[in-house]
């Protein structure tokens, strides 16, 4: 079974970045934000479409999407 992925929107000064990334990667990423306590620590998000390069002293907020999103009809 496939791993299921969320969408994530990163936020920064004045921008954001939006990605898919599994539970796993969620976890270390927040992990990854706590410990860094606004320091300049770079840390490398591995998302569907690659790896994004942040610099976790400027994120400024982490967004999860509650639902996942689907396309069609029906409940």
């Amino acid at each position: 079974m496939a791993e299921v992925r969320q969408r994530i929107t990163i936020g920064f000064h004045g921008q954001t970045v939006a990605a898919r990334v599994g539970d796993e990667q969620l976890a270390a990423f927040r992990r990854a934000l706590e410990e860094s306590k606004g320091t300049a620590d770079w840390y490398e998000l591995q998302a569907e479409d690659g790896t994004i390069s942040l610099d976790l002293a400027k994120v400024v907020f982490v967004q999860v999407d509650a639902a996942e999103q689907r396309v069609g009809f029906g409940a």
